[in-house]
């Protein structure tokens, strides 16, 4: 079967940054959804009318992947409303409970980047933000669509995108 919207493709990949240091390498298949948002769209262009076996390796700069860095996604939150316990690269979603800084959105993960005695700095970017990459990434099956996930846009109810789950640290809820 040829791989075309809507239909769920089983990959495995090997990703690295540019200068080709391994970031993350998934060996078991993982189904995404194809036409949707599980995806990111320069994977799924290169993946359109191509079939189980298909290879590739593809270059994808930041605009591409995660986006540049935006420096205005950092920010500094009083420590005192944190566990003792909170350590850099733990991550959590939307602005912790107590909050005090206005601009924080619920929509993004923030990763701990740095604990200082009074404060702690959190980075809503995406841990590869900035980055341009190497995908190398194998077609291991290609299945037509269920209802279900045509509707949902996703093989899983929450979309995870291609490399989502590239996300170093522990997470905190």
């Amino acid at each position: 079967m040829q791989i075309a919207a809507p239909c769920v493709v089983s990959l495995t990949w090997r990703l690295a940054d540019a200068q080709g240091i391994d970031i993350d390498e998934l060996t078991e298949p993982i189904e995404f959804f194809c036409g949707g948002d599980d995806l990111l769209a320069k994977v799924e262009e290169a993946l359109a009318g191509q079939e189980a076996g298909f290879e590739t390796t593809l270059h994808l700069e930041p605009e591409h992947a995660f986006g540049d860095y935006d420096a205005d996604l950092v920010f500094f939150e009083e420590r005192a409303i944190f566990a003792e316990s909170i350590e850099p690269g733990m991550q959590f979603e939307g602005p912790p409970p107590g909050a005090r800084t206005p601009d924080l959105r619920d929509d993004a993960i923030y990763t701990v980047t740095e604990v200082y005695p009074d404060h702690l700095v959190l980075d809503g970017n995406h841990p590869l933000a900035g980055i341009s990459l190497r995908l190398s990434v194998v077609v291991r099956d290609v299945r037509e669509a269920t209802e279900r996930e045509i509707e949902a846009g996703s093989v899983s109810e929450g979309a995870v995108s291609v490399l989502a789950s590239v996300q170093p640290g522990p997470h905190l809820h």
